[in-house]
């Protein structure tokens, strides 16, 4: 089998001047190695007419599963080789066996990711660009993993998914997942087509992916587990819990694996990778305690290491500079048309979510994050954070196991 790839930092992640220009951020690999570009890849191997292979490394099989992993970054993977053993053995056939990684896109976090997952577009284009947005017809913030306040769906991401259009295509699609994600909308916009099948036990969900998948001759199957972002989140990625979380799911990839039918392939990856965040002022800026941060902010949105910043009218400008200056040796600190133009939310905008991006938008560059303690209590008390292009978030893994 061969051997992972060392990540070469020098190439992908080079040293940013101080304070940190926008041009240097690291853009996702969008059109060619992101999570926008799987299921393309999968379903155009398959047949499904309109889409083409984008990650070339890959290779066709009639029978595809993705299983998708909250959370499981992949130099996450590489830190626990003693917790996660049968994933480690997997890191030299990730994408395509190069043993390389593949990104997750900007924001790092998961409303984004599974938009980018399902529909096979970047953020700009689906529309859901960070945890929560402004929304430009109300003027509010919508939190888009939770869905609030409700927006019609079909509005807000109003491309088919890839489900959608390998089911029309005859083959056959299925999702496997919580029942309590069945009929949220963002399962409707972003992973609905053939059939959602809730099972509450890991071990029940990849008995059934694997049942699903020998289910057609032409198959395309989705599962997923969230656990190990909620211990992380919770109580870190240096924590008992945490381990016990990837242990547990390793042994679960293990047991799908080896249940695959014939002329299948199985890809592990996951939405976003983590970091620990220590609970000290150096680390964690607390917006709403700081006045400078706030002058002229009329919402502050996104996630402590991704924050779309909205201004109030003719204060935009003021409030880049302030914010540039405050910490852009630590984020990126970009406008809204200077993160367009470098790619950040991929190679289009469209015009409906323009306004939805943050007249001002922050990426974190070192371990810090801007808390807002007192509109965001709980979000603010988390230990594990994402959402920024470090390559602790930016990286997910693509492992594959072929029957």
């Amino acid at each position: 089998m061969a051997q992972p790839a060392q990540t070469d930092r020098s190439e992908l992640w080079p040293d940013d001047p101080v304070p940190l220009a926008v041009g240097a951020a690291p853009v996702p690999e969008y059109g060619s190695g992101s999570l926008a570009d799987l299921l393309p890849t999968l379903a155009a191997g398959q047949g499904v007419p309109g889409l083409g292979q984008a990650i070339p490394e890959l290779t066709p099989a009639d029978r595809n599963c993705v299983f998708l992993i909250d959370g499981l970054g992949w130099e996450q993977i590489r830190a626990h080789p003693d917790e996660a053993p049968y994933l480690t053995s997997l890191l030299g056939t990730s994408r395509g066996g190069t043993g390389r990684p593949i990104t997750a896109g900007f924001p790092a976090t998961t409303a984004t990711s599974l938009a980018s997952v399902g529909t096979g577009l970047p953020p700009g284009a689906h529309g859901l660009p960070g945890y929560t947005v402004r929304n430009p017809e109300t003027g509010e913030l919508m939190n888009q993993l939770r869905w609030r306040p409700w927006s019609a769906p079909q509005v807000w991401q109003p491309y088919p998914t890839v489900f959608q259009l390998a089911d029309r295509a005859g083959v056959h699609t299925a999702q496997v997942s919580s029942p309590a994600f069945e009929q949220t909308p963002l399962t409707k916009v972003a992973l609905s087509g053939g059939t959602f099948h809730g099972r509450l036990t890991g071990e029940e969900r990849m008995d059934l992916a694997a049942a699903q998948l020998a289910a057609g001759d032409r198959s395309l199957v989705y599962t997923y587990y969230s656990e190990v972002d909620g211990k992380g989140h919770r109580f870190g990625i240096d924590s008992d819990a945490w381990r016990g979380q990837l242990m547990y799911v390793d042994r679960l990839v293990e047991r799908l694996a080896e249940q695959l039918p014939a002329r299948a392939a199985l890809y592990v990856t996951a939405d976003h990778g983590m970091i620990d965040i220590p609970f000290d002022e150096q680390s964690r800026i607390d917006f709403d305690e700081d006045w400078e941060l706030r002058a002229g902010v009329a919402l502050l949105g996104g996630e402590g290491r991704a924050r779309h910043v909205y201004a109030v009218p003719g204060a935009a400008s003021d409030v880049l500079a302030v914010w540039r200056e405050v910490l852009g040796e630590q984020f990126w600190v970009a406008s809204r048309d200077e993160a367009i133009a470098a790619g950040w939310f991929g190679p289009r905008i469209d015009d409906r979510v323009y306004a939805r991006i943050g007249d001002v938008v922050a990426a974190a560059h070192d371990d810090v994050v801007i808390t807002a303690s007192v509109s965001e209590p709980n979000e603010s008390a988390m230990v594990g954070m994402h959402g920024s292009m470090t390559p602790t978030e930016q990286l997910v893994p693509l492992l594959e196991v072929r029957s």
